[in-house]
């Protein structure tokens, strides 16, 4: 066969067929114009094989290459600070990589992540390793601006008196779970948000708004399970009035407590709405008494707290509470102002990305007025424009004044809950300060790690981790999770610990993950996809979603209740004087003696005392008294008894008498 012929075959140039040849093990010339027919079959069946294994070769000592160039260059500019949290995004922006080849890296890693997903320090050093360039940990709480608090006060302390005009009151619901405030905000909006909770818990921070006496008052609805109480105190931080929902039937629980506190750190003015009046068990009287034990005494025993009665469920005295809420606002009218003529400024209360809308953000305007087009900047950075801005009941709005909250569509990446927007009147100069202050923004949120024993302490000390792999859906759903997980009282010698976690449903990666660290794979209203499923059952790896979280916690509490070691605790019964022996035989000695102390009990186990020594371990596996089988024989009476062991019981012996209890310690 000719080589041109074999070349064309194979689709490759004749002169490199030439050249590749004797790389493969066919040595038949440089200036070869012929090949024998069985050496040409050879080639054609091995070539393919040979071909891609040359081919992944030279990716591979290119890759070689550009890892040694960008190492060289970088051993003299020093690594690159990395923060604790970061899109992956900005980690292209940090390393000077295209984010296409950041991309591809991650997915060859088995990371799914989209430009505006973020990934952690540890995921990005591994990157980095594979691209050959240096990184480092950036110092921790590192930030490029001020904390959001100080910010928001800056921007909203601008306006000058008189600029300023009123707006709604911002009304944050707290209280215990259960206790009904997501019914209480279903009586005040007429619509049935409860049932479309699972579970009956709010899951998320949502605000509402509602008119009464042609005024508008805003509400923002806190979930109600102890695991949000970060998502509570955040609610709490963007509002003017509290409520809080005391079931009449139940009085102050823990939660209500922790609300309580919330709400005088914050200085807020708040009512007390006591639920459930219409319940048989309901008393109200009670309730007033537990709050005035607590310093709250209600206005009708001579205090100021203002209680008002109400039945959520029955819909009783709700126009009653929504009239003591305005008048508690124009109480503090002089504090419930803005200037609705500025750039809008604001706080996130949730963000979270849709399947269908992308990124989107629910947005409370505290100052100015939010419109159609307006660019959104955030930390000074720019996070995109508002392409459109729904309310709380879905309709389109096209602008936004203080007070309202509105659901943003229109983000370049999504923001964190608890970042403050600001209206940018230059988006050139907003990009230009996002690139310049990349690289010291370090994200707060998803960074937990739960433990039971300090980082600072010995590592012997711990026995056992119970490690979790986390996806969820927003944000806040991470923080809570996590700051519910810190608050397991978890008993000596378990730690729990969160690896990994991230925003969107559970993949491969996820499941391989979990197999490494030997860990959970947990979902917060996410999906597990089909494939990690399959892989999950493969590897044998525990991989769950839930879609209400005191399931999810249910489920760690299982798991680190069976990693709990058994403690054998001796409980200490009575003393015995051995008197006599009376018989020894293969399975044991029959003694008699008298009870000094305590009490002796059938199958409690003893020690053998002589001359102040421990010198044995036996069991009582007989026991009689007045040639009666006993249980047991209290002190000052006399008692014959069979016992094993393995040494002799002589005359003159004592027997400390104890039994052995198992304390099984579990996590609270």
């Amino acid at each position: 066969m000719n080589v041109t012929e074999l070349a064309r075959r194979l689709r490759v140039n004749p002169r490199e067929l030439l050249e590749l040849l004797p790389l493969f093990g066919f040595d038949i010339g440089a200036r070869a114009v012929k090949i024998d027919p069985r050496t040409a079959q050879r080639i054609v069946r091995e070539w393919p094989q040979r071909y891609r294994e040359y081919q992944a070769r030279q990716l591979a000592e290119r890759k070689q290459k550009e890892k040694e160039a960008r190492r060289a260059r970088m051993e003299q500019s020093g690594p690159v600070l990395i923060p604790a949290v970061l899109t992956v995004r900005e980690f292209a922006e940090l390393i000077d990589v295209p984010v296409n080849k950041v991309v591809a890296e991650l997915m060859s890693n088995g990371i799914l992540a989209t430009l505006n997903e973020r990934i952690d320090y540890s995921t990005a050093s591994i990157i980095a390793e594979d691209l050959g360039l240096l990184v480092a940990p950036a110092a921790a709480g590192a930030t490029a601006d001020a904390t959001s608090d100080e910010r928001l006060k800056v921007l909203l302390a601008d306006a000058t008196a008189e600029s300023k005009q009123p707006r709604p009151p911002v009304v944050v619901v707290m209280g215990h779970v259960d206790h009904g405030k997501t019914k209480l905000l279903d009586a005040i909006r007429h619509t049935n948000v409860v049932e479309g909770e699972h579970g009956g818990i709010t899951q998320h921070i949502g605000a509402y708004q509602v008119e009464k006496k042609g005024r508008l008052i805003t509400f923002i609805d806190t979930p109600g399970h102890e695991a949000f109480s970060a998502m509570r105190s955040r609610g709490a931080k963007v509002a003017d009035i509290a409520i809080l929902v005391v079931a009449a039937d139940d009085s102050i629980k823990p939660q209500t407590v922790e609300a309580i506190q919330i709400i005088h750190a914050l200085g807020m003015p708040f009512i007390v709405a006591i639920n459930k009046i219409d319940k048989p068990d309901a008393d109200v009287e009670k309730v007033k008494n537990d709050l005035a034990q607590r310093n709250l005494l209600p206005e009708d025993w001579g205090g100021k707290i203002i209680c008002v009665p109400i039945s959520a469920k029955a819909g009783t005295n709700i126009d009653q509470l929504l009239e003591t809420i305005l008048l508690v606002a124009d109480l503090e009218q002089d504090k419930i102002t803005s200037n609705p003529n500025r750039p809008a400024v604001g706080t996130i209360i949730e963000a979270h990305k849709d399947p269908g809308e992308g990124a989107v953000a629910t947005l409370l305007v505290q100052s100015g007025t939010l419109h159609v087009n307006d660019t959104m900047g955030i930390n000074g950075g720019l996070y995109g424009r508002v392409r459109a801005m729904k309310n709380w009941t879905g309709a389109d709005v096209a602008s936004a004044p203080p007070g309202t909250p509105v659901k943003i569509l229109g983000w370049k990446q999504e923001p964190a809950v608890g970042d403050i927007l600001e209206v940018a009147t230059d988006s050139k100069q907003l990009e230009a300060k996002v690139k310049k202050n990349v690289s010291g923004r370090v994200e707060k949120a998803m960074s937990f790690n739960t433990s039971s024993a300090s980082e600072e302490d010995d590592d012997t000390a711990v026995v056992k981790t119970l490690g979790i792999v986390l996806k969820t859906d927003a944000l806040g759903s991470a923080e809570a999770i996590s700051e519910s997980l810190e608050k397991l009282e978890i008993p000596a010698g378990v730690r729990c610990k969160i690896i990994s976690q991230g925003l969107g449903n559970v993949t491969e990666a996820d499941v391989l993950r979990g197999e490494g660290e030997n860990a959970l794979v947990l979902g917060f209203n996410v999906q597990i996809t089909p494939m990690a499923a399959i892989l999950a059952d493969e590897k044998k790896v525990t991989a769950r979603a839930f879609k209400i979280i005191y399931e999810l916690l249910d489920l760690v509490k299982e798991k680190i209740n069976s990693m709990v070691e058994i403690e054998i605790r001796e409980v200490d019964l009575g003393k015995v004087k051995v008197l006599a022996i009376f018989k020894k035989d293969k399975i044991g000695q029959v003694i008699g003696g008298a009870v000094t102390d305590g009490k002796v009990a059938l199958n409690a186990k003893a020690r053998l005392m002589r001359d102040g020594l421990d010198l044995e371990r036996l069991t009582i596996v007989e026991l009689q008294s007045g040639k009666q089988s006993v249980t047991d024989v209290m002190a000052g009476g006399q008692c014959g008894m069979k016992v094993t062991g393995k040494l002799d019981v002589h005359e003159g012996d004592v027997l400390e008498v104890y039994q052995e209890e198992k304390v099984i310690k579990t996590v609270k």
